[in-house]
């Protein structure tokens, strides 16, 4: 496995981790708690790039468009469709959806870039998608919850797909950290309209540990190595890689003792590190074309009068 997709495996199994502090934060205003994880992380990743010499980029009206809908998208409507889609019909039925964001990665990416999807890459993403459902099980579900679920699905594409035009003008620090920023005020406005003057509050200090470990492991280091590896993998081989956040969450159930994997869990990580495995694996070479036989070098003209004689030795270019 290569560094990047070293990278893109780690970020999506770091993402998968947050189940272990969900109960932790669990009675802590949603959209407040993640406006703080997201400012909190902001503040750490502009840090970093003003500690490596990243100044400021200036970008187009177009693009700062672009970054502020990869912001709404990506972080916002995302947490507001999984909070309210787990509301609805709880955990499960979003956790089975956003499972399918391989295959729908596999199969949008490389239309998004103006390519033709790899029916081997799309393959690997069926795989994926079954191990993913496989290690997540199945629940009950309504049509309200489904349909936050698929929103959220939605904007799980958007948070790899818009960046890919952004990453190579400022990088995946200060895309990072810009999206981040951008992030907070929208959730606190989320925040005070459904939750009200209850959307902050001084939290205790196990809940400030949890929003302290969102921010500074699923956020500031997953953020970065997921995007680091996205424009290196393309969208439909990095996609591969969401199929490790059930694996993450089930690793760190057993390592903290909340929970033991199941058979069936077991039985779908492997299937998801099968997928990926297949998705990533180069094609075939093919052998080299054997160059066209050489045709026989022409005799010389000879005068009409003479006659021609057919000569016993091999002619150039042929074998006896």
């Amino acid at each position: 496995m290569n560094t990047h997709a070293a990278g893109a495996a780690g970020a999506m199994f770091l993402v998968g981790t947050l189940a272990a502090v969900s109960g932790v934060i669990a009675d802590y205003p949603v959209y407040g708690g993640q406006a703080l994880r997201y400012a909190l992380a902001a503040v750490i990743l502009l840090a970093v790039a003003r500690a490596r010499g990243l100044g400021l980029v200036r970008l187009r009206p177009r693009q700062w468009a672009l970054l502020a809908a990869l912001s709404l998208t990506g972080l916002v409507l995302f947490n507001v469709c999984v909070v309210e889609a787990t509301r609805a019909a709880g955990p499960a039925l979003p956790g089975i959806v956003l499972g399918t964001v391989p295959l729908a990665l596999a199969l949008v990416g490389p239309i998004f870039t103006g390519a033709r999807p790899s029916p081997r890459v799309v393959a690997a993403g069926l795989v994926v998608v079954a191990g993913a459902s496989l290690a997540t099980g199945a629940g009950s579900g309504n049509l309200t919850g489904l349909s936050w679920s698929l929103g959220a699905l939605v904007c799980e594409l958007c948070f790899s797909l818009l960046a890919l035009p952004l990453l190579p003008l400022i990088g995946p620090v200060r895309l990072s950290a810009w999206t981040a920023a951008l992030a907070v005020p929208f959730l606190l406005l989320s925040g005070v309209a459904l939750d009200g003057r209850h959307v902050l509050r001084a939290p205790t200090a196990a809940e400030a540990g949890g929003l302290a470990y969102l921010a500074l492991v699923v956020t500031t280091v997953a953020f970065f190595l997921w995007y680091r590896s996205l424009p290196h993998l393309g969208a439909d081989r990095a996609g591969l890689f969401a199929g490790m956040i059930p694996v993450g969450a089930l690793a760190t159930a057993a390592l903290l003792g909340i929970a033991l994997p199941s058979a069936a869990d077991l039985a779908g990580a492997a299937l998801v590190i099968s997928g990926i495995a297949l998705g990533l694996r180069s094609p075939s070479p093919r052998l080299p074309a054997r160059p066209p036989a050489q045709p026989p070098a022409r005799q010389a003209a000879q005068p009409a009068a003479a006659p021609r004689v057919a000569s016993l030795a091999p002619r150039e270019g042929t074998t006896t």
